[in-house]
């Protein structure tokens, strides 16, 4: 809801003609809960896919004391996402100046109704190293979790096929459906967010990106939240 308040909102406003209806706080505030909500939604979605995975999978019972604390450490993980995501996000505060500013528009880049100043080599060099790296382990640990969960109902699946073909049932098994959920849940979200973080660091590069960039940018953002 956060992701989608702090991104979708303004873009419809500026898409209604609506500009520099936000003041500097109000364009710095927008810009940092967007991107720790957006961190956040990513993080605290790969730590409850994990916790899922090591509580079905039963190659994993000699983490049988993590699983009986899960519930706590799900509690204690969450919060350290939203404390980790609200420091290394900080620096947006900083950069984002405010309505745009028409007197000088070459050393600004345009967000229709917000602008930040260009950044400079080195420190876009290391914010996207560590936006890549967290962003990439998160996908990661999704794909592994989701993979990890299959396979287990695969498994399931088979040594109990010969319990269901005597019933001789035409119904989905609950394994299957389970399957295709969790597919298309990893698949939406790998999908959405590699191809937002793609998005996202073009735009930073392009000095004045254009309308349809930025609304496709903020669509594909939109996607997986929604």
């Amino acid at each position: 809801n956060l992701v989608l308040c702090s991104k979708g909102i303004p873009q419809t406003l500026a898409a209604f003609g609506l500009e520099s209806f936000l003041d500097e706080a109000g364009c710095k505030l927008v810009f940092y809960l967007h991107r720790v909500a957006r961190g956040v939604s990513l993080s605290t979605t790969c730590l409850l896919s994990g916790f899922q995975a090591i509580k079905l999978c039963p190659s994993i019972s000699r983490w049988m004391d993590l699983h009986i604390r899960s519930p706590k450490c799900i509690v204690l993980c969450c919060f350290l996402c939203w404390v980790l995501h609200l420091v290394v996000n900080i620096h947006i505060a900083k950069y984002a100046t405010g309505p745009i500013n028409s007197r000088n528009k070459t050393m600004d880049k345009i967000y229709q109704y917000c602008s930040s100043p260009i950044p400079g080599r080195l420190v876009f060099l290391v914010t996207a190293v560590i936006f890549l790296f967290t962003d990439g382990l998160c996908l990661a640990l999704m794909v592994w979790s989701s993979g990890s969960m299959v396979l287990v109902l695969h498994r399931h699946k088979q040594r109990v096929q010969h319990i269901r073909s005597s019933r001789l049932s035409p119904r989905t098994s609950h394994e299957t459906r389970a399957t295709h959920t969790i597919l298309i849940l990893v698949s939406m979200f790998v999908s959405f967010h590699a191809l937002a973080s793609v998005l996202s660091y073009w735009i930073i590069q392009l000095q004045n990106p254009s309308h349809w960039l930025r609304g496709i940018s903020v669509l594909v953002a939109s996607g997986f939240p929604t």
